[in-house]
């Protein structure tokens, strides 16, 4: 299975703007938002969880996991995909600064394991992990996506 199958219809933000980290997070959260994966309240979570616990969602060079807890705030399963145009620090030592933010929702803490194996083989991968940077639509990083599950 692809990560594309948990990636809803516009979910894909491409090179978007941001100024902190905090906007970053706030992209990805809207984008699960606007996929009807999350309620606006996930996202602040998300940021809450960042504030209290430090930046361990930079889990690669210039790659941040952006997620919380299980909560009624999530409807479904769901990720989103955020290129930035410029990278942003999120305070991590060894992985800043960040210019690929992924959003992750969860309904339960075993719900989303495949879809973890599937971004550790995204994340692992320089090559694929390029393309999904260099891609320039929704469409492109879809297709490159969905290749990793093929």
């Amino acid at each position: 299975m692809s990560l594309s199958t948990w990636l809803p219809e516009g979910a894909v933000r491409i090179r978007a703007e941001a100024s902190d980290w905090r906007g970053a997070v706030r992209l990805s959260g809207e984008a699960l938002t606007e996929a009807g994966a999350a309620e606006p309240a996930y996202t602040d979570e998300m940021i809450r969880t960042i504030e209290e616990l430090g930046p361990y969602i930079v889990i690669a060079p210039g790659f941040a996991l952006a997620h919380s807890r299980p909560s009624p705030a999530v409807r479904r399963a769901g990720l989103s995909w955020i290129t930035l145009r410029e990278a942003v620090p999120f305070g991590s030592a060894k992985n800043d600064p960040v210019d690929v933010v992924v959003g992750l929702a969860a309904l339960d803490h075993e719900g989303h394991l495949e879809m973890m194996s599937e971004l550790a083989r995204v994340i692992s991968d320089p090559e694929l992990l390029a393309a999904l940077r260099a891609a320039g639509s929704e469409d492109e990083a879809r297709g490159v996506l969905d290749a990793v599950g093929s």
